[in-house]
């Protein structure tokens, strides 16, 4: 697995003032199956339910892209933290996001974005796909009965949907179906009597983007 290096705490413009950001980049290329090419911004769950960058999931994440060799930015949406603002259902929180995503543009010019998120911020993420080509798209347990997935287009990246069967919080059923509408069709890994926080299945999340990242 690659090192990742120290996480840099900062904070990055944005349009509702500063955002509260950890980047962490890997120190050496992976051997095998290393995304060079790419950084990857995670982003967390609904920030009225306690989601923050540190949740568990989306470090998880972040630490499956980084055995990748893929720099990642975590950040704290709007209102989060140290971030400035108020919750905004999801439509300034698509802003921060692309606030992120320039700034990373700067930081590693030349590269793609993989967008990534759990939950809340699994829908933020699919909302920049339709925004600008991703190198991937990672969506953990996204909420589609709970926000509109309908007007947005399924990207033509790679686009991984992880969920567990057993979630309590958003409906593997509904997932699966509204999975099965899309084309061109992501692939979905629905993982077996796990819940929505993945308790005790975190390191299936983790081998699961790896392989998808690995052999995308």
């Amino acid at each position: 697995m690659t090192p990742a290096g120290p996480a840099q705490r900062l904070t990055i413009a944005g349009p509702a003032g500063s955002i509260e950001a950890v980047v962490e980049d890997p120190q050496t290329p992976a051997a095998h199956g290393s995304r060079p090419g790419a950084f990857a911004i995670v982003c967390h769950p609904h920030p009225l339910f306690g989601g923050t960058m540190d949740n568990k999931v989306v470090t998880t994440l972040a630490r499956a892209l980084q055995a990748c060799a893929v720099p990642t930015v975590r950040f704290n949406f709007r209102g989060v933290g140290l971030s400035a603002g108020a919750f905004d259902e999801g439509v300034g929180e698509t802003e921060d996001l692309a606030a992120v995503a320039g700034w990373a543009d700067r930081r590693w010019p030349g590269r793609q974005l993989i967008a990534a998120g759990f939950s809340f911020g699994a829908y933020v993420a699919m909302r920049m796909s339709a925004r600008r080509a991703l190198a991937a798209l990672i969506t953990v347990a996204p909420p589609v009965t709970r926000f509109d997935f309908s007007q947005i287009s399924a990207p033509s990246c790679l686009w991984l949907i992880v969920q567990g069967d057993a979630d309590e919080v958003v409906d593997p059923n509904a997932v699966a179906d509204w999975a099965k509408s899309l084309a061109p069709p992501p692939h979905l890994v629905m993982l077996p009597g796990v819940g929505h926080f993945f308790h005790g299945h975190l390191s299936e999340l983790r081998d699961t983007v790896i392989r998808e990242i690995r052999s995308g």
